[in-house]
C-alpha cells in the first residue's frame, strides 16, 4: 500500500530566529490537537517543514478530513497531500505515475519541479526533473510539456527521509500559530463583519473567546443561535473557545429612557466595552477585538470611536478598519461566515437606533450625558456577573450553565 503523507511549509515562522523554536512546538501541538480523533497521526518536523503522518488504518482512512483541518491551521503558508517512497530513481517514477494517475489523465499539459534538500541524491534538480518528466511522458503519450502554465505540475522533493511525490502545493491559512501573541476577546455580533475580524486576528497568533451581546425580548433565541453558529466556524480556525452572552436587556433600555436620543449609539457602544473590559480581565485578556470599519456607520467616524475607546483601558484591535464591505464580504465568504451573516435575525446594537444618531460626538458630552446616568454602572456589573457561558468546540457545542465566575 502506498504510503501518504501531509507536508506543511513554513511560511512567517521562518523569520523568528532564536525565538522560532517556541512557535513550531504552538504549531506541532495545534497540528496534532486538530487530527487527535481521526486515528493514529504522528506530527515532527524536519528541515524546517512539519510533517502529518498516519500511522494506523483509521488514521489513513480520514486523510481527507484530516488535509481539510490542517489547510485550516494558521501558521503555514503552504501544504501538500505527498505519497513517500525510496530515493531511487524507479521507485519515484512508478510512484509518481501511480499516485498521480488521474491528475496525469486529465491534464494536457504538465512540467515537472524537483528539489533535493539531500544533497547526497545523485541527481541534480534539472537532471531529475528530465528524467522524471521523461518518463511521465512515456507513460502518457497525450501530454505535453508546459513550463509557463500547464494544468499540472508534478513535484518531487528529495528530503532526508524519503522522496516525495506530489502535486503543486496548495496556500495554507498563513500567519501564526494561534496562541503565539496572547489571547484576546472578540466582540462577536451577527453580522457579517466581526467573524471576519475574528479570524483575522486569530491568524495573527491570538488565542480567542468571545463575547456577545443579547436583548430578550428583543432578540430572539434563533438570534443568539446565529452567533453560536459562527463562532464554531470560527473555531475551525481558531481551536475551541468559549461564548459569553452577556443580558443586555436592562443596561440597553437605561440608556434609552435616560440618555440624549442623538447619543444612544456611542453611549450603547461605551457600556459594552465597559462590560467587555471586565470580562477581558477575569479571563486574562489583553485586548478587545471589534469588526469595525471606519466611516461605515454612524458611531464608527474617528470621534465616536475615539469616545468608544475612551469608556475602557485594554487596547482595541480593529483589523477591518480600513477594509470596505465588499472586501470583508470576500472574506466572509472564503472562511464560510457569510452565509450564516445574513440570515435575518436581529441584533442589539441594532434596536433602538435613533433616525439620526450624532457622527462627530464629543467626550466631554459623552461624559456629561453619562454623569446623569448614575445607575448604569451597577447594572453594568450585574449584566457581566449574570453572563452565559458556551463552549465552542471545532464541530460540536456544549452549553454551560450561568456562572460568576470565568
Amino acid at each position: 500500500m502506498m504510503k501518504e503523507i501531509i507536508m506543511c511549509y513554513q511560511g512567517e515562522m521562518a523569520l523568528k530566529g532564536l525565538n522560532r523554536s517556541s512557535f513550531e512546538a504552538v504549531l506541532s501541538k495545534s497540528l496534532r490537537w486538530r487530527v487527535r480523533d481521526l486515528g493514529e497521526f504522528q506530527v515532527y518536523k524536519a528541515q524546517s517543514t512539519m510533517y502529518v503522518e498516519p500511522k494506523d488504518e483509521q488514521a489513513q482512512q480520514n486523510m481527507d478530513i484530516a488535509y481539510q483541518r490542517v489547510s485550516k491551521t494558521f501558521g503555514l503558508a503552504a501544504l501538500s497531500r505527498a505519497a513517500v517512497c525510496e530515493k531511487e530513481m524507479s521507485a519515484i517514477q512508478n510512484t509518481a505515475k501511480t499516485y498521480l494517475e488521474s491528475a496525469l489523465r486529465a491534464a494536457k499539459t504538465f512540467k515537472v519541479e524537483a528539489k533535493r534538500a539531500d544533497k547526497s541524491f545523485p541527481l541534480k534538480s534539472p537532471e531529475l526533473s528530465r528524467h522524471l518528466g521523461g518518463y511521465l511522458l512515456s507513460c502518457f503519450p497525450h501530454l505535453k510539456v508546459d513550463v509557463k502554465n500547464p494544468d499540472l505540475v508534478v513535484m518531487v522533493e528529495i528530503r532526508d527521509f524519503g522522496a516525495y511525490v506530489h502535486g503543486a502545493k496548495e496556500p495554507g491559512a498563513g500567519g501564526l500559530p494561534v496562541g503565539t501573541s496572547g489571547r484576546a476577546v472578540t466582540m462577536l455580533s451577527g453580522g457579517i463583519d466581526s467573524p471576519v475580524a475574528a479570524w483575522y486576528m486569530a491568524r495573527r497568533g491570538l488565542a480567542l473567546h468571545h463575547i456577545h451581546f443579547a436583548s430578550p425580548p428583543y432578540t430572539s433565541q434563533a438570534a443568539q443561535d446565529k452567533v453560536k453558529k459562527l463562532a464554531e466556524i470560527v473555531s475551525d480556525y481558531t481551536g475551541n473557545c468559549m461564548l459569553y452572552v452577556v443580558p443586555y436587556t436592562t443596561p440597553q433600555e437605561y440608556i434609552r429612557d435616560n440618555a440624549p436620543d442623538v447619543l444612544f449609539t456611542v453611549l450603547m457602544r461605551r457600556s459594552m466595552m465597559r462590560i467587555a473590559n471586565q470580562i477581558a480581565k477575569q479571563i486574562d485578556a489583553k485586548a478587545l477585538i471589534t469588526g469595525e470599519s471606519l466611516a461605515q456607520v454612524a458611531s464608527q467616524t474617528l470621534q465616536a470611536l475615539a469616545c468608544t475607546d475612551a469608556a475602557q483601558d485594554l487596547p482595541v484591535l480593529r483589523p477591518l478598519i480600513g477594509m470596505d464591505k465588499t472586501e470583508i464580504t470576500a472574506v466572509a465568504r472564503r472562511i464560510g461566515t457569510f452565509e450564516t451573516s445574513i440570515l435575518p435575525y436581529e441584533d442589539c446594537c441594532t434596536i433602538f437606533t435613533p433616525p439620526h444618531p450624532k457622527t462627530k460626538p464629543s467626550l466631554q458630552e459623552v461624559e456629561e450625558a453619562e454623569a446623569k446616568m448614575p445607575g448604569l454602572a451597577e447594572l453594568e456589573q450585574q449584566a457581566a456577573e449574570q453572563v452565559l457561558r458556551i463552549r465552542i468546540e471545532m464541530h460540536r457545542q456544549a452549553e454551560l450553565d450561568p456562572l460568576d465566575e470565568f
